[in-house]
């Protein structure tokens, strides 16, 4: 077996947010690894050196900024042909000072869809994917509800925080799955959010959904990613072979579960918090909590390396 003789560079980098929801890009040197590129700002992290204290020191050295709030986003371990990084971003809220390139680096704000995701070094592209996803994910209760009831309750959580549903309707015949989604997919354009489908990929571009999202056996039954990068693919995983293979393929971001108990499982094993977090450190991608959830978790799943939560009996 060859050992990987690639040297582990660990750094932290801030993703500021300004009143507008635009972020903060700048610019590498010319002279360095990936020189010219776009990247979110930050730094190695010292020998012995806490990633937040490395982020705070980093962003000061930078920007010439005093950081005042700030909260885990995502972590991210990526592997160029020179070396391994790892990197820990941290969402940036409140600041004292201008931001400015105090070693003569360019920046510009972006609104996270501006971005380009192929003017950035690969590590820093699965930021750009957290920075776009909402903390809420919400899967469908059509069955339990009622057609109707379901889509008048729909409608009233798209038009506040759910900005991003999964159509998850096994028990419909195919025909009536369609028609649900059709129904679904026009209160989603009417409040400006996404939805993914619970069902075959080619399922998605046909009826004109965001997405798919694949279950955990659909999901290890990919080789590749079945829908191209303009289209969303998410995963439902339970333990760490199932995140990497998300991973490996391409899926934009997953599920993790259950992560608290469940009515619907009692009893059964859980994760934990901390569990979680670890399981989300090493993913790379982003990860929502699902099992036992409420609105109130959120800022816990985001606290543990978290996207936010998904949640179905605890949202209708």
């Amino acid at each position: 077996m060859r050992l990987d003789r690639r040297v582990l560079v660990t750094g932290s980098a801030g993703v500021l947010i300004d009143d507008r929801g635009h972020v903060l890009l700048t610019r590498r040197p010319a002279n360095k690894h990936l020189g010219g590129m776009w990247e979110f700002p930050g730094g190695r992290i010292e020998d012995g050196e806490d990633p937040r204290a490395a982020l705070v020191r980093e962003l000061h050295e930078e920007l010439g900024i005093e950081v005042d709030a700030f909260e885990p986003l995502i972590h991210v371990r990526h592997a160029y042909p020179e070396k391994i990084v790892s990197l820990w971003f941290y969402r940036v809220t409140r600041w004292r000072g201008e931001p400015h390139g105090r070693e003569g680096q360019p920046l510009k704000w972006l609104a996270p869809d501006e971005i380009i995701a192929s003017e950035l070094p690969p590590a820093d592209v699965p930021v750009v994917r957290a920075l776009q996803l909402p903390p809420l994910y919400v899967i469908s209760a059509a069955a339990r509800l009622g057609r109707e009831v379901f889509l008048e309750k729909a409608a009233r959580l798209l038009a506040g925080e759910a900005k991003m549903i999964q159509l998850r309707e096994p028990d419909l015949s195919p025909v009536e799955y369609a028609a649900l989604a059709h129904d679904l997919l026009h209160l989603c354009r009417q409040y400006d959010a996404k939805l993914l489908l619970n069902a075959d990929p080619a399922l998605a571009p046909t009826l004109g959904a965001d997405g798919v999202h694949l279950s955990s056996k659909r999901l290890m039954a990919f080789a590749g990613r079945p829908l191209p990068a303009g289209q969303l693919v998410a995963a439902s995983c339970h333990d760490q072979k199932e995140l990497e293979h998300a991973h490996r393929i391409g899926c934009d971001f997953c599920v993790l579960s259950p992560v608290l108990p469940t009515q619907s499982h009692p009893g059964a094993p859980t994760l934990g918090w901390e569990r979680f977090q670890q399981l989300s450190v090493a993913a790379s991608i982003p990860v929502y909590a699902l099992g036992g959830m409420q609105p109130r978790h959120v800022a816990i799943a985001r606290a543990h390396w978290g996207q936010g939560v998904a949640m179905l009996g605890g949202i209708w």
